[in-house]
Formats: structure tokens, C-alpha cells, sequence
């Protein structure tokens, strides 16, 4: 009985270790194309904080993030190539072009490495997605949004992010279909504010001295609290701006909900997404059958739950919400069925 007993503690001992074991040596790299705007910044936070967990809690060997020097598809081809020739196992990417990175991704596919694609997608065939429905759940969502507290429509000026990225095409896809349902929303101007204040009040400051009177203002996220300050500068009615989860823009809400009700409704891809990459990469490693898009969800806030954002969103920062292992594996679970 004793030796049964030690023959069987031994066999859990090594099946509790094995769930470890399979991926305990693997290595996984972040590809990250841009880190100049809160998001990228709070995204690079969350790979930090639960990679280095995960590396901690030995479930995998590394988890490494690298950002380029630049927003350049050819920078983050190369990129790609040095993490193939530095060994990793998995490469979690953040693309800068959704084509023009494919010839660089097939070569890690090619030396049996595996490739999760979130946020900036991919077209190669061999990579998994992490998928959003940025066209419906946002783009086409901001339009229904801004129709409704619209109702007699007007003139809007679009802020679009990062040219060349599958983040503004299917975000712009979305606003241009939901658009064509509204004939009395117009939109007569359009700038590129990279998702990126600075930015975006820089474009917007522009542009405005050759519009018409503008009623609101759709974008795709860390645009609203620029625009408002290059709308107030310019001497300009203050419009109707969605917004995009950032700090600055959910606590400019909030004063201009205390000064005349401000309405508006705010949205954008969680910064923690890329902890759902991981670990979707993670169970690849580990042999689990995944198939090649997992879809996830936006993160939307309401005015009735601005406060409670509100509050748990440093300074500086993007609402956010990290992923667990189980949380992956019920996703992964149920983009399998059929």
C-alpha cells in the first residue's frame, strides 16, 4: 500500500508539474510597432505585469517585449527576423501594416515559431488573430452613437489614427457603411491624430479654420481631449465628441457633465487585450487546438459607469482590463464550437 501510495503521489507529482512543464521553457516575444500614446504605453504595462508573472510562476521562460524605433513596417520586419534568430518560441505582434510584414511573418511560421496577431492585424494566413469587430462594435457604433444624440443631424469631422494600420481601415470601413444609413450626418473634414492628443489637437487646429460649423466629432480613440482644446483655442462651439477610454478624455467628461450635462459615450480596445494574446499564444504552445481568429470584445463606457472607470484609470492612462489563463481558454472554447 505504501509503495501504491508513493507510486501515485510521484505520478500526480508529475502530471501537476507536466501542466507546467509544457510550456515552462518556452519563450515568448512582444513585437510592438509604436509606444508614443497612452495606449500603446498602459499596453506595454499589462505585458509587463502579467508576463512577468506568468515567467514568475514558471509557466513560461520569458516574456519579452520589444518596440521599434519607429512606426515603419520595414523597422518591425527586421525586428521579426532578430526574434527568430534570437530563438523565441512565440511572437505576439502588434502589426504596422496589416501586408506589408506578411513576407517576415511567414519566415517565423517557416522556422515552426508561432505568431498571434492583435489590435494591428495581419493578412498572412499562417498567423492567429485576436480579433475585434472594429467595424460594427466601434466604428459603426460611434455613428449610432452620435445619430441619436443627433437627431437632426449636422456636419462631423472625422479624426482617423495610424495611416496605413487595420486598426483606422476597419474602423473607417464601419464609419463609412453606418454613415450611409444617416444622409443627414456629413463628414467635411478629416485628419490623422495617431490616436495621440498632441496630435490630434495639432490636425484639428488646422483644419478648423476651413470648416463649417461642426456638430460633432467622431474619432478612433485618444483624439476627444485634443480636439476639445483645439475647438475651445479656435473660439469654436464646443461639439458633440465621442470619446475613447483615455484619462484626460473620461475626466474632461466628467467636468462637462457637472457644467451643462455633457452626453456623450466613450469606447475603445482594451490596452490588456495584449495579455489575451499572450495567452493565447500560450496554450498554442502548450499543444492546445486553437482556432486561427479568437474574437474578443470592446471596451464601452457608459455615463452611468464613468465614475467607476474614473476612478481605477491612473493619470495619463486608458480604462483597462487584464485577461487570465482561464479566461483564454473559455474564449478559445467558444470560438471553437462549431
Amino acid at each position: 500500500m505504501k509503495i501504491a501510495a508513493a507510486i501515485a503521489s510521484a505520478l500526480g507529482l508529475c502530471i501537476a508539474t507536466a501542466a507546467f512543464a509544457d510550456t515552462s521553457g518556452k519563450k515568448i516575444a512582444l513585437s510592438n510597432n509604436y509606444a508614443g500614446n497612452s495606449w500603446r504605453q498602459a499596453m506595454l504595462k499589462s505585458w509587463a505585469k502579467v508576463g512577468d508573472k506568468a515567467v514568475a510562476d514558471k509557466i513560461v521562460a520569458a516574456a519579452d517585449a520589444f518596440t521599434t524605433a519607429d512606426k515603419e513596417a520595414p523597422t518591425q520586419a527586421a525586428q521579426i527576423q532578430n526574434l527568430i534568430l534570437q530563438g523565441y518560441d512565440a511572437i505576439v505582434i502588434d502589426a504596422a501594416s496589416p501586408d506589408a510584414l506578411n513576407g517576415a511573418i511567414k519566415q517565423a511560421c517557416d522556422a515552426k515559431i508561432v505568431v498571434v496577431a492583435f489590435d494591428g492585424l495581419v493578412t498572412e494566413p499562417c498567423a492567429y488573430k485576436v480579433t475585434v469587430d472594429l467595424a460594427n462594435e466601434y466604428g459603426a457604433e460611434e455613428v449610432r452613437q452620435t445619430a441619436k444624440r443627433l437627431p437632426n443631424g449636422g456636419n462631423l469631422l472625422y479624426i482617423r489614427g495610424l495611416a496605413g494600420t487595420s486598426i483606422d481601415d476597419d474602423i473607417t470601413r464601419g464609419v463609412k457603411s453606418e454613415l450611409a444609413k444617416h444622409p443627414n450626418l456629413k463628414i467635411v473634414g478629416e485628419v490623422n491624430g495617431n490616436w495621440d492628443q498632441t496630435t490630434a489637437q495639432k490636425a484639428v487646429a488646422s483644419i478648423l479654420p476651413s470648416l463649417p460649423p461642426i456638430a460633432g466629432v467622431i474619432d478612433q480613440g485618444g483624439n476627444a481631449y485634443g480636439a476639445a482644446q483645439a475647438f475651445k483655442a479656435a473660439g469654436r462651439k464646443l461639439p458633440l465628441i465621442m470619446l475613447g477610454n483615455r484619462q484626460d478624455e473620461l475626466a474632461w467628461w466628467k467636468d462637462q457633465i457637472k457644467a451643462d450635462g455633457y452626453d456623450s459615450w466613450s469606447a475603445s480596445e482594451a490596452p490588456g487585450m495584449v495579455t489575451f494574446a499572450f495567452w493565447v499564444a500560450q496554450q498554442i504552445l502548450d499543444g492546445k487546438k486553437v482556432p486561427k481568429e479568437v474574437p474578443m470584445g470592446i471596451l464601452t463606457i457608459e455615463q452611468k459607469d464613468l465614475d467607476k472607470y474614473l476612478d481605477t484609470t491612473p493619470v495619463g492612462g486608458v480604462a483597462n482590463v487584464e485577461y487570465t489563463q482561464d479566461e483564454v481558454i473559455k474564449a478559445i472554447a467558444a470560438a471553437s464550437k462549431p
